[in-house]
Parts: C-alpha cells; structure tokens; sequence
C-alpha cells in the first residue's frame, strides 16, 4: 500500500514541479501528498488494516486525515530545508541539481520521516488492534476477549 502511496506521491509531485508548477515545490508536494493520502486510506482500510479498527468509518477517516495532515507536515520539512534555508534552488544550481536534491529532500527524506509517523500512528490511533475484537452491535464481544482488552 504504502509502495503504490509512494509512486503516486513522487509522480504527481515530479510532474507538477516540472510543469505547471516549475518554481513552487512545496505547493506541488502538498498536492502530490493529499492525492497519495487519499489512495493510501482507501488502500489500508481496505487491505492492510482490513481486520482492524472497530470505530465508525468517519471518525476513522478522520483519524486517518488528522495523522496524514501532522506527517504532511513532517514530509515538507526536509524540502522547505533544502530548498529555502540551504539554497538548492534555480536561483543558485543548475536544473539538474535542484531536481535531484529536491527528489531526494521531498521522496526519500521526507518520506521515510513521514512513513514512520504514521505507521506508529495508524496502529496506535486509526487502526488500532483492541477495537478489531468490538462486536457490530457495539459489545464487546466474548468475555475472555473483553478481559484481554481491558489488561492492555
């Protein structure tokens, strides 16, 4: 899921920073980032995480865009660093250059940071174990299981 996230990330965001938006990376990586977002809740609700969870699908969803909004914010840093504050920009380096870092602070850098975020968090918060075992009616299930939840 995450791999398919990713070729959709660094397509949109590679397209979109050398075409309609040549000279604005932080607004190509923030579109690239909410299309992939998108794919990627679709995709772990309906494979990953498919046996887990438990809450309402809207509290879910928002669980999901909250932690997507915090790691699109860990995910820019490393680009706003190397584009603005170190300078690798179109102003100071080559076309090549620029692309190149901007590739490796948006896609490799900021992604594993961003990756990490929210593989803790979607386990922790959005799609967390001790609700997979919560009944459709909303009990509990079984006594063993409900003692099993109730010691973690």
């Amino acid at each position: 899921m995450g791999g398919t996230a990713w070729i959709v990330d660094t397509g949109v965001f590679t397209l979109l920073s050398h075409t309609v938006l040549d000279e604005k990376v932080i607004t190509s990586k923030i579109i690239s980032i909410v299309l992939s977002t998108i794919v990627s809740y679709v995709l772990n609700r309906e494979w990953s995480f498919r046996h887990r969870g438990g809450r309402e699908r809207h509290h879910e969803a928002m669980l999901f865009f909250l932690v997507n909004g915090l790691a699109l914010g860990l995910n820019l840093v490393p680009l706003w660093l190397s584009h603005y504050a170190f300078g690798f920009n179109l102003a100071h380096y080559s076309r090549l250059t620029v692309s190149v870092t901007d590739f490796i602070a948006a896609n490799v850098v900021g992604t594993i940071l961003g990756m990490a975020f929210r593989f803790w968090a979607y386990k922790r918060y959005v799609f967390p174990d001790e609700l997979a075992h919560v009944g459709e009616d909303g009990g509990a299930g079984d006594p063993d299981t409900r003692a099993d939840v109730a010691s973690r």
